[in-house]
């Protein structure tokens, strides 16, 4: 695939709107408490439950806090999986008089579909962490997703070490670009590595940790369980992994990567059975598409910095791009101090002394 990042200039974080938090309810839908001065309404549909805890745990919350901030009417809900419902919540939000669209499609089909739409009624639309190949968004908001895939492959790497290895893959869900795009950062560097051999390669249907955690099963039977590292996509895979090998007695045995720094991906680092994860700050992610949104209501061309190459559709898409940060046990703090996970939640019962250890005092 070609690369899928054209002309990108790094954004630090500095470069996110930093929006006050304006306190209110957790519910799916709702307007600011002031007097919106753009006319209209920004909808936002977040994929699944399934996939990430993130979207109900951090994205809902940090976007209704930057809508509100800016009072503005606005409605957040979720597919729940379901492209059939992406499309049915779309042309509510549409009808009930949204003039723009946050869209974190299921795959690039159904979005792009939800964006041909809303485009002929005059909506903008806006992808959010996931580009809908072959679609009509005005703009895509995201973490650079090559990057992400390199730092996926720079951390098994430093795991690894100067040893042969072997090493297998379990790819996202085939369905998303982003996925690809992870597949095609850690295949850049680690495919230069002469010493490691990749020994199987698969994607994981519908980011499914169940069906991860029978996949690569599958691989370690098939090579004798001669495996010294696992390319997992994301933490919910690499648990799957490390499930197997708990099974196998190799837990730790194993190099395993992850991505999303979840609560369960960062224990695994502390227990040492994960070696490292990808971090992405949503709450950059999330201001960043609300600046976005937010111009884009009141009439304003907003503010970029690259664009992404929709292969698909032949195209480059104005896009605000972020850099990824890879964790280990050496900076497993930052996430801790950043406030995407409690200490409270991650440090619970045995983990205590284990995040004392880490520098989570």
């Amino acid at each position: 695939m070609r690369k899928g990042i054209l002309g990108l200039t790094a954004l630090t974080a500095a470069a996110a709107l930093t929006l006050t938090a304006c306190g209110g309810d957790d519910s799916g839908s709702g307007s600011g408490g002031g007097d919106a001065k753009a006319k209209g309404k920004i909808g936002v549909i977040l994929p699944d439950t399934k996939s990430s805890v993130r979207y109900e745990s951090f994205d809902r919350p940090y976007l209704e806090q930057a809508f509100k901030a800016a009072g503005v009417q606005y409605d957040i809900q979720n597919a729940e999986g379901s492209t059939q419902r992406f499309q049915t919540i779309a042309d509510q939000m549409i009808t009930s008089g949204a003039t723009v669209l946050v869209l974190d499609g299921l795959d690039s089909d159904s979005a792009a579909a939800v964006q041909r739409k809303a485009q002929q009624q005059g909506v903008k639309t806006i992808d959010y962490d996931r580009l809908a190949l072959g679609g009509v968004s005005d703009y895509y908001v995201s973490f650079d997703n090559v990057k992400v895939g390199e730092e996926l492959g720079k951390g098994l790497q430093k795991c690894l070490g100067d040893k042969d290895a072997n090493i297998v893959y379990l790819n996202g869900a085939p369905t998303d670009n982003n996925a690809t795009l992870f597949s095609q950062g850690a295949h850049g560097v680690l495919d230069k590595v002469t010493r490691y051999k990749k020994v199987a390669e698969q994607a994981v249907p519908d980011w499914d940790n169940q069906k991860a955690a029978t996949i690569f099963e599958q691989m370690w039977t098939q090579q004798n369980g001669k495996i010294d590292g696992v390319l997992a996509a994301n933490d919910g895979l690499g648990n799957a992994a490390v499930s197997i090998l708990k099974k196998n007695n190799a837990a730790g045995k194993v190099a395993v990567t992850g991505q999303d720094a979840t609560v369960q991906g960062l224990q695994n680092i502390l227990d040492g059975t994960q070696c490292m994860t990808v971090y992405k700050p949503v709450k950059q992610e999330a201001d960043a598409a609300a600046k976005l949104a937010l111009a884009v209501l009141n009439g304003q061309k907003p503010e970029t910095n690259g664009t992404t190459k929709d292969s698909k559709g032949n195209r480059d898409v104005p896009s605000v791009l972020l850099t990824p940060i890879g964790i280990t046990k050496e900076n497993i703090k930052q996430v801790v101090d950043d406030g995407f996970v409690k200490k409270d939640e991650l440090c619970k019962g045995a983990y205590a002394d284990k995040c004392k250890a880490a520098g989570i005092g």
